[in-house]
């Protein structure tokens, strides 16, 4: 897996599927709109279609890429429950700003549970939740079915982290 910095919050780009969209249709219009139509054959379309393939390609790797680097991130908790952000990032090499990005949309996906000290940052109450696994209880720790946040109090009726409703 190849890791570049913040490459988890800034690697998949919408306008780079724009831009490559555009490219795709100048290059059909050069290669095939043209020709049918009489205008001839323009050779640059090939290079706008070069360029756009460039492009999706490199947006898919990014893709790809992503769920490699939840899965690093996953793995180290399912390791080590009650790691810090700068406790995993230092283990992956994965940057602290992309650590916590993947943390909240693991926390988001249910895959990971719990909720960080905010006077040590270690993770509490953490539990890594398998697919299709149903909201597990620990004790009488709930946690919120949206963000995996453990429930504070046995009478909250919503989450104090998302505000979903329990």
């Amino acid at each position: 897996m190849k890791y570049r910095k913040n490459q988890y919050t800034q690697g998949l780009n919408i306008c780079g599927l724009i831009i490559a969209g555009i490219l795709i249709y100048w290059g059909i219009n050069d290669v095939l709109i043209k020709p049918l139509d009489g205008r001839g054959f323009h050779w640059f379309g090939i290079v706008w279609l070069g360029i756009a393939a460039t492009i999706l390609i490199g947006q898919i790797a990014v893709w790809a890429n992503r769920d490699k680097l939840r899965n690093a991130v996953l793995y180290e908790y399912e390791a080590n429950p009650a790691a810090t952000i700068e406790e995993v990032s230092y283990k992956t090499g994965i940057t602290i700003m992309d650590v916590q990005a993947i943390v909240l949309d693991l926390k988001a996906s249910g895959h990971l549970r719990g909720k960080f000290s905010s006077t040590t940052g270690e993770m509490t109450h953490a539990e890594v939740v398998a697919r299709g696994q149903t909201v597990s209880t620990e004790g009488n720790v709930k946690y919120c079915p949206n963000c995996g946040t453990a429930k504070a109090k046995e009478s909250a009726i919503f989450c104090s982290y998302c505000g979903t409703k329990f």
